[in-house]
């Protein structure tokens, strides 16, 4: 069996990159020895269990909330306050009622922008959030109201509110989780054909291991279920990445959900991350993509 090799790793060329990232609430500790480094252009999915940290981690790249120890750089500098280098979709649609499909998109250029500044822009910004609608496929519903809208419509617009702010980095917390399983796959297929076209970078988090490897051209594992030779004790035993894997992309087809060779991976990655009785050795992490790597632990 292959055993994964601790290395260093350089932050430069990297867009997200962090380091020993340590996130404890009190005595117990959530996230342990985070290391992880995104390359520009790149679709990185996030997936483990319930409860290992996922979208702590992702609030901690926006800057909601700060490590407990480590480092967390966007574009060379640290992370601390939210903004417009992050942009964020959430599972509920982040939409205004009374304002249209186009006026919801135009929000945030609006707000930032000064008064006399918008109204020299505002022609310019009305035609980039248009041909945004149109690559979520909505031009024709620019002038609807999101009550008019179904719910894989309002995250399509909730999508293209956050991409004209052209963040570099857009986080992504779970945002089809609260849709039907035919309308998910439906939006699964438009971010992937949106990305292909804009490649943007997309941070991505889902407790659905066949979206994650759908979407991604890269998928970390992250699980508190591993094994070490250390006597720390539970609350101590915070999640780690166990696997990242590098996703060949190709084509944005349903169709590969049924090929076996993502049958395959998506039952390692369920065997590897989510099984408490298949807990891996640290040494038999996953770790053999060209970008990760696993610092030194900081003394207890």
């Amino acid at each position: 069996m292959k055993k994964a090799v601790p290395r260093s790793s350089d932050p430069a060329g990297k867009l997200l990159y962090l380091e020993n990232v340590y996130k404890a609430y009190g005595a117990k500790l959530v996230l342990r020895d985070i290391d992880l480094s995104v390359r520009p252009g790149e679709f990185c999915s996030v997936v483990g269990p319930s409860g290992c940290g996922k979208t702590t981690l992702l609030r901690m790249i926006l800057g909601w909330e700060r490590p407990s120890s480590g480092r967390i750089l966007l574009e060379g500098l640290a992370v601390s306050e939210p903004d417009p280098r992050r942009g964020i979709v959430f599972q509920r649609y982040s939409l205004f009622p009374h304002l249209s499909v186009l006026d919801n998109v135009l929000l945030g250029p609006r707000l930032s922008t000064g008064f006399f500044a918008w109204r020299r822009e505002r022609s310019a910004r009305r035609d980039e959030a248009m041909e945004l609608l149109k690559t979520v496929r909505l031009e024709r519903e620019w002038s609807k109201y999101p009550h008019e809208l179904s719910g894989g419509m309002q995250q399509r617009v909730a999508i293209a509110q956050a991409m004209i702010m052209r963040p570099a980095v857009l986080l992504m917390d779970e945002p089809f989780g609260a849709l039907d399983p035919g309308v998910r796959e439906e939006l699964q297929v438009h971010l992937l054909q949106t990305w292909e076209r804009l490649r943007m970078t997309i941070f991505f988090v889902t407790h659905d291991i066949p979206e994650a490897l759908f979407l991604g051209t890269r998928v970390f594992v992250l699980s508190q279920f591993y094994r070490e030779d250390t006597a720390k004790g539970p609350e101590r035993h915070g999640a780690r990445v166990v696997a990242d894997y590098q996703i060949k992309k190709g084509a944005s087809s349903t169709d590969v959900k049924r090929t076996a060779e993502f049958a395959d991976l998506a039952q390692t990655i369920r065997h590897d991350g989510f099984e408490p009785e298949s807990r891996k050795h640290v040494d038999e992490f996953d770790l053999h993509h060209p970008d990760s790597w696993r610092s030194p632990e900081p003394e207890a």
